[in-house]
């Protein structure tokens, strides 16, 4: 049963070989990258989404944070496609791996860490050291400063992990359940698809709002960098 529920998290591989790269690199082709776009309603509502999220984003930045603009929104789109194509069935999901998290989120973080210490050089490290703080408290909130500023980009990879993990299995023990009632109690059965139909929905929205969230603390980082 264990190896049956953790089977979608596995790396799948064709000819014996680790298919990771070209399902990370898949998502990207489904982006239009033409100067002259199809004129359809799938496009126009991507594009009035990205312009949307772009002035949210980039509202509280400076000229110089603004520069990031386009890699945080292919960083969002990134996400997000790989979230939902990860949904649908038979497909493998590279959100759910810790690892590809990590590669995302340490140097996203590093970048507007030396970004900070290379402009900021004052802010960045008085964010280390609150202003006020007795005399015998600084080293230990130094040190705890620091822990936090490095545990940062785990907790963006945890978080996304966990959440896209979590939706995953839960859909996954909810489907079992409907095929397993389905031979005993078929109004049971018919009940328990609707929740998985529910579920469904409520995990594209949770693909959407995390791929948003990952970005979005991405985006504050730098802003307290610039």
């Amino acid at each position: 049963m264990n190896e049956n529920l953790f089977t979608s998290f596995s790396t799948p591989t064709i000819l014996n070989q680790p298919a990771t790269v070209p399902i990370i690199l898949f998502p990207t082709l489904l982006i239009s990258t033409s100067k002259h776009p199809a004129n359809n309603r799938l496009t126009t509502i991507q594009q009035n989404l990205a312009q949307l999220t772009l002035k949210q984003m980039m509202m509280i930045h400076s000229a110089k944070g603004q520069t990031w603009s386009l890699m945080l929104m292919s960083l969002l789109t990134f996400i997000a496609m790989t979230n939902l194509l990860g949904l649908l069935p038979y497909s493998f999901t590279p959100t759910t791996q810790l690892s590809m998290n990590l590669a995302m989120a340490i140097p996203l973080w590093a970048g507007t860490v030396i970004v900070g210490l290379r402009f900021k050089t004052k802010n960045s490290l008085a964010h280390l050291l609150p202003q006020g703080t007795p005399t015998l408290l600084i080293p230990m909130l130094v040190v705890i400063e620091t822990i936090s500023l490095l545990i940062q980009p785990m907790a963006l990879a945890v978080r996304l992990t966990a959440n896209i993990t979590a939706g995953h299995l839960l859909m996954h023990l909810v489907g079992n359940a409907v095929l397993a009632l389905s031979t005993t109690n078929f109004s049971m059965a018919l009940l328990t698809s609707v929740l998985l139909v529910l579920l469904t929905a409520l995990e594209v929205a949770v693909a959407l709002i995390q791929a948003y969230v990952f970005t979005l603390l991405v985006s504050l980082y730098l802003h307290n960098n610039t």
